[in-house]
């Protein structure tokens, strides 16, 4: 009798949906670069577009809030050091917990080592969790941003998230008023299809997101930075490529720079 295999680490990466791979074959054909005027382009600029309204419906979120990454560690690498260094000025001090994903991880590693940065890690409980307080404890006058995982990959557990930004808003006393510093981070890719995703709802920042834990490709992944957040780019260069995005067209409102200045798509 032939073997037959069952794969069961979706937490590692998930299989590529039929849908999905159906969607990504019948629009191969639309090559042109997304940021040209001529028609070929349009097209392509217009299937990004659409892409990027649908994953803002799920989020709650504007389309222009979404910034098209190559994965989930880029989008976390963006959104940390893009925060880090926009805002260096103002603080240099990062929280996160014990329990991040190495993405999270090495990018606050590499900021206290090469950068001048300090960092507060926040040990979870014997349950794997994160009390809230202990975070609006950890905040400084020079704390720029506080970086949490959603759902963990390795142990499961589920942080309270929203809690977690209320009280940290309530810290700092500015009720509805969402990017005053410190800013708030999570990484959800392993949130994503199973838990609330509405970055309303939740109270965040900025929020990480994958395609290979949620039946897409490997290699995409997405970065939501709330309107008024300044990022520094990872990546520069690319002139009229760097708006590939669709809403980095003209200039991305998360980054100090205009032209030139993109995010990898």
């Amino acid at each position: 009798m032939a073997r037959r295999r069952i794969y069961l680490d979706h937490a590692g990466a998930t299989p590529l949906d039929p849908k999905v791979e159906r969607v990504i074959l019948a629009n191969l054909k639309y090559f042109g670069n997304a940021s040209s005027v001529h028609q070929t382009g349009s097209l392509a600029g217009k299937i990004v577009s659409n892409s990027r309204k649908k994953i803002a419906t799920v989020l709650g979120s504007r389309p222009e809030e979404i910034i098209f990454t190559g994965s989930g560690t880029e989008s976390a690498n963006l959104a940390i050091m893009g925060v880090a260094r926009a805002y260096k000025r103002l603080g240099r001090h990062i929280i996160t917990t014990n329990i991040e994903h190495q993405c999270v991880e090495k990018a606050c590693e590499y900021l206290v080592k090469n950068e001048g940065f300090e960092l507060t890690v926040i040990d979870v409980n014997d349950r794997g969790l994160i009390d809230p307080a202990q975070v609006t404890k950890a905040i400084r006058s020079d704390t720029v941003l506080v970086s949490i995982i959603y759902a963990n990959n390795e142990i499961g557990t589920i942080q309270p998230i929203a809690k977690i930004a209320r009280t940290i808003r309530e810290h700092k006393n500015l009720g509805t008023k969402m990017f005053d510093l410190p800013l708030f981070h999570i990484d959800a890719c392993q949130a994503a299809g199973t838990l609330k995703l509405n970055v309303q709802e939740l109270g965040v920042d900025l929020l990480t997101l994958n395609g290979s834990k949620i039946y897409g490709p490997k290699g995409i992944g997405c970065l939501f930075g709330r309107h008024g957040v300044r990022l520094e780019p990872l990546i520069l260069g690319g002139g009229a490529g760097a708006g590939s995005a669709g809403g980095h067209r003209k200039s991305c409102p998360h980054c100090r720079f205009r032209r030139g200045a993109g995010h990898s798509q």
